[in-house]
C-alpha cells in the first residue's frame, strides 16, 4: 500500500483545526480524614484562609486551618457522602451569600437557600459574608432613635440607629420577646429587619415565624435560620450571613436592624469547630480568638455618613447567662464590644415585672444622644427614682419605720414599676409612651391605687386618642415637650383622671393619712 504524503498532511491539518483548548487547570487535594463535619485535606498548598473548596458530591467546605501538611476544612452541609481519598478542588472564591430585595419576607439558611417552600430567591447580587468593618472616616455619630415600642427601654436605655445594644439575661426571661417587639414596632419606620436564629429549636423558630405572620411583620423582615439540627458550620456562619444581607440594604442608604439570637450558642458552635480542628483550647475550652469572633461581627454595625449613602445597621445581639453570672467569659467579652446592655433579671421576671429589666445594670452609652427630646425630658428622673426605690425597697423589708418622704418615694416607685409593665407583642408608639411616662414622673398617679395603674394607663391612652388626638399628633411631629404642650398634657391627664377615671369609672383615689 502506497502512503501518500498529501493525505497524511490533510488529516493532520483537519485534526489541528478541530482541536479546542479544553485544558482544565485546577489545584486539587485528597481527603485524609472526615468526620463531625470536619475534613482534613492533603495538598491545596496555595489555599487561602476562608476559601471555598468543593467535594465530589457538590458539597462545599470552608478552609479554616492552613497547616504545614494539610488543610482543615469545615463542611457546609452533610458529610455522609464524603469519604477518605475523595478529590477536593479549590474554587478560588471566598464564601458568599446572595443579597437583594427578593430576600424580604423570606426564610433562608445561612447560604441563602430558601426554607419556606416558596421557590428560589430571585436575586442577582452576592456579598462576601466576612468583610472589614467600615473605617472611622465613613462613620457619623448615632443621632437618630430606633424606637422599640417598649416603654422601659425607650425611656431609660434608648437605642439609636447604628448602635450595638446587648440583650443579656438567663434563659426564659424574655430576651427574644424584646427582639420581636422591636421588630413589630418597625412596621411604619422604614426599617428592614433581619432575625438570625442560631442553634435554636425548630419549634422556637416556627413560633417566631408565626408571630411575624400574625402581626404582618414578614413584609419587611428576613429570617436567617440555622437551627440546632443543622451542622455547626452553618451555625457558625449564620450571623455573618445575616449581617452581609443587612449591609446590602445599608449601602443603598436604608436603615437595617439585625437581631442575633443568640451569640452564646454561636460561641459554642465555634468552640466545637475549633476543638475538632485541634486548635489549642483556652479559658472554658474556647479558642484564643473567641473575642475576635464577635468583635469583627458587631463592629460592622454602623451609621454611615452622607458620602457613603447615610444608611445604618443596628445590631441587637443576645447573650444567655447562667444563674445571672454576667462576669462569665462570653458575657464580659460581648459587654465590652457593645454600646450598652439591657440586663433582664430572673427574680424580677418571676415577680411579674415584664420586661424584667434591671435598671441598675442596664445602660445605653450612645442612645441618649439619639433619644426623642420630649422623652428625654419626661424620663430624666425615671432611672434615679427607680434606682432609689429598689434600694429603699430592700431596706423596708426589715420592717423599719419610714418617714413620710421615704414612704412617698416608695409609693412613687411602686407606681412607676407598674406603669412600665408591658404585655408582649403590644409595642407602644413613642408619643403615647411620653404621655404615660409623663403621668408617672410628674406625680399625677400618686393618688391612683397601685392595682389600678394598668387600668388607668389603658383607659387614659384610649381617651387621649379619642378626645386629644391633636395633642398626641403634636407630640409625634414635634418630638419636643414645649411649655405649651407640657401644660396641655398635664391638663388633659388631670381632666381624664377626675372626670372619667374617678367619676364615671367609679375608681377610688388613695386615702390620704
Amino acid at each position: 500500500m502506497k502512503i501518500r504524503p498529501e493525505e497524511i498532511s490533510s488529516v493532520i491539518r483537519e485534526r489541528i483545526e478541530a482541536f479546542g483548548e479544553v485544558t482544565d487547570v485546577a489545584e486539587t487535594g485528597k481527603v485524609v480524614y472526615v468526620g463531625d463535619s470536619i475534613a482534613r485535606v492533603y495538598g491545596l498548598s496555595a489555599c487561602m484562609a476562608g476559601e471555598l473548596v468543593e467535594f465530589p458530591n457538590g458539597v462545599r467546605g470552608l478552609a479554616l486551618n492552613l497547616e504545614e501538611d494539610s488543610v482543615g476544612v469545615v463542611i457546609m452541609g452533610e458529610d455522609v457522602g464524603i469519604k477518605e481519598g475523595d478529590t477536593v478542588r479549590r474554587t478560588g472564591r471566598i464564601l458568599e451569600i446572595p443579597a437583594g430585595d427578593g430576600f424580604i419576607g423570606r426564610i433562608v439558611d445561612p447560604l441563602g437557600n430558601p426554607l419556606d417552600g416558596r421557590g428560589e430567591v430571585g436575586v442577582q447580587e452576592s456579598r462576601v459574608i466576612e468583610r472589614v468593618a467600615p473605617g472611622v472616616v465613613w462613620r457619623e455619630p448615632v443621632n437618630v432613635p430606633l424606637q422599640t415600642g417598649i416603654k422601659a427601654i425607650d425611656a431609660m436605655t434608648p437605642i439609636g440607629r447604628g448602635q450595638r445594644e446587648l440583650i443579656i439575661g438567663d434563659r426564659q426571661t424574655g430576651k427574644t420577646a424584646i427582639l420581636l417587639d422591636t421588630i413589630l414596632n418597625q412596621h411604619d419606620q422604614d426599617v428592614i429587619c433581619i432575625y438570625v436564629a442560631i442553634g435554636q429549636k425548630r419549634s422556637s423558630v416556627a413560633r417566631v415565624v408565626k408571630t411575624f405572620e400574625e402581626y404582618g411583620a414578614l413584609k419587611y423582615t428576613i429570617i436567617v435560620s440555622a437551627d440546632a439540627s443543622v451542622p455547626v458550620s452553618l451555625q457558625y456562619i449564620a450571623p455573618y450571613a445575616g449581617c452581609a444581607i443587612g449591609e446590602y440594604f445599608m449601602e443603598q442608604g436604608r436603615d437595617v436592624l439585625v437581631c442575633y439570637d443568640d451569640l452564646s450558642k454561636h460561641a459554642v458552635a465555634y468552640r466545637e469547630i475549633s476543638l475538632l480542628l485541634r486548635r489549642p483550647p483556652g479559658r472554658e475550652a474556647y479558642p484564643g480568638d473567641i473575642f475576635y469572633l464577635h468583635s469583627r461581627l458587631l463592629e460592622r454595625a454602623v451609621k454611615l455618613n452622607e458620602e457613603k449613602g447615610g444608611g445604618s445597621l443596628t445590631a441587637l445581639p443576645v447573650i444567655e447567662t447562667k444563674a445571672g453570672n454576667v462576669a462569665a467569659y462570653i458575657p464580659t467579652n460581648v459587654i465590652s464590644i457593645t454600646d450598652g446592655q439591657i440586663y433582664l433579671e430572673g427574680n424580677l421576671f418571676y415577680q411579674g415585672v415584664r420586661p424584667a429589666m434591671n435598671v441598675g445594670i442596664s445602660v445605653s452609652r450612645v442612645g441618649g444622644k439619639a433619644q426623642n427630646k420630649a422623652m428625654k425630658k419626661v424620663a430624666g428622673s425615671l432611672r434615679i427614682d427607680l434606682a432609689q426605690f429598689r434600694e429603699l425597697e430592700s431596706f423596708a423589708q426589715f420592717g423599719s419605720d419610714l418617714d413620710a418622704a421615704a414612704q412617698a418615694l416608695l409609693a412613687r416607685g411602686q407606681r412607676l414599676v407598674e406603669l412600665l409593665k408591658q404585655d408582649v407583642y403590644v409595642p407602644v408608639p413613642v408619643n403615647e409612651q411620653i404621655a404615660v411616662v409623663y403621668a408617672g414622673t410628674q406625680g399625677l398617679l400618686d393618688d391612683v391605687r397601685i392595682e389600678d395603674i394598668r387600668l388607668f394607663e389603658v383607659n387614659m391612652l384610649e381617651w387621649l386618642r379619642k378626645n386629644r388626638a391633636e395633642l398626641l399628633e403634636e407630640l409625634r411631629v414635634k418630638g419636643e415637650l414645649t411649655a405649651e404642650i407640657d401644660q396641655k398634657l398635664k391638663t388633659a391627664i388631670r381632666e381624664f383622671k377626675q372626670s372619667v377615671f374617678f367619676d364615671k369609672m367609679g375608681r377610688k383615689p388613695v386615702e390620704k393619712k
